[in-house]
């Protein structure tokens, strides 16, 4: 197997991979409800076009942060269609949350692939807890479902069942299996995997991004970067030219957004309550049983927050959030479903 790495001049090395159709600063989208939880569909347009303009080039909706779990399956291809309006080829547009259900999942895939999505991220099994037999099988079925190039998320503390290391390998060899999220941490089995496929790997964990990128990750797929992709974008393209000092110049000043992000509350509950508080959405309302911050955490984001500085693409100096309009959690007039 060749090394991932490229040699481009003296002492300077870039990483080489495949052809990577998902970009490399992808954005894990939040959703903008209403107040009483129903999508907020202009809102929902302006937060896609910020986040391009802000230097992502790639948008996974419908993922975790975008609270998968309670949208209904027309919102989800609506997600998808409204999307690739918006982004009008300056970014990939990849569906993601897949289901625990094969024959669901598969539905899902062929509708996002029908309303123009570029990928499919398909999460392991949750729940169901099946063997790696089973979460192979889930896997090749859905990636057969569809011509779209497919992203594996590997999350066990979500989903209670990690993706062991030979089932990856045994996965890579379908030929619309491409790439894998890595919310594990595990940077042993990243490296194995990387030296024996030709799988691209994205960061799933927005503190890690810089460590995975320095063993050769293609890039991101972000929380924090709904508040700001910018530095995400300014660290890929210096890893990229091999420029380790302005990487972890861009790493360190995300550290306290990213502790403020992904420390107190789910992500996408403080996302919201940040992004309500920029004025860049409208509600802060999350769908049960996700809630807001109570006042103890509030506190304790805003707390991260007064250690941000400098961070570009975002200015907190106008930050005016509201307990309040977060509190609690919202039902949708129609519930999620499964089918």
């Amino acid at each position: 197997m060749e090394s991932p790495w490229e040699r481009v001049g003296d002492n300077l090395y870039v990483v080489s991979s495949p052809t990577n159709p998902f970009g490399q600063v992808l954005v894990a989208l939040v959703t903008p409800f209403t107040f009483d939880g129903e999508v907020d569909w202009a809102g929902v347009e302006k937060h896609i076009d910020d986040v391009i303009n802000a230097g992502a080039d790639g948008i996974v909706v419908t993922g975790t942060t975008g609270e998968t779990s309670t949208l209904t399956d027309p919102e989800k291809i609506r997600l998808v269609e409204v999307g690739k309006s918006v982004a009008a080829g300056r970014a990939k547009i990849i569906t993601g949350g897949g289901s625990n259900e094969t024959a669901h999942a598969m539905q899902l895939a062929r509708q996002s692939e029908k309303a123009g999505a570029d990928g499919n991220m398909i999460v392991t099994p949750y729940y169901n807890k099946p063997t790696q037999a089973g979460i192979l099988t889930h896997f090749r079925m859905i990636a057969d479902a569809t011509d779209l190039p497919v992203i594996l998320y590997d999350i066990p503390g979500r989903t209670g069942v990690p993706i062991n290391y030979e089932t990856i390998l045994r996965a890579a060899k379908h030929p619309n299996i491409l790439a894998v999220k890595d919310a594990k941490g595990d940077f042993a089995q990243v490296s194995r995997v990387l030296n024996q496929t030709d799988l691209l790997y994205f960061s799933g964990d927005d503190a890690n991004v810089l460590p995975h990128l320095s063993i050769g990750a293609t890039g991101l797929i972000g929380v924090t970067a709904n508040i700001t992709a910018t530095p995400y974008r300014q660290m890929v393209d210096a890893v990229n030219a091999g420029d380790l000092a302005s990487a972890t110049a861009a790493h360190m000043q995300l550290e306290p957004l990213v502790r403020a992000v992904m420390t107190h509350v789910p992500g996408t509950v403080a996302v919201k309550y940040i992004l309500h508080g920029l004025r860049r959405i409208g509600s802060p309302r999350v769908r049960l049983p996700l809630v807001g911050p109570e006042e103890s955490e509030a506190a304790q984001i805003e707390a991260e927050l007064d250690h941000v500085k400098n961070i570009p693409g975002v200015d907190f100096s106008n930050f005016r959030p509201d307990r309040n309009a977060a509190a609690g959690g919202s039902l949708p007039k129609v519930a999620g479903t499964t089918r």
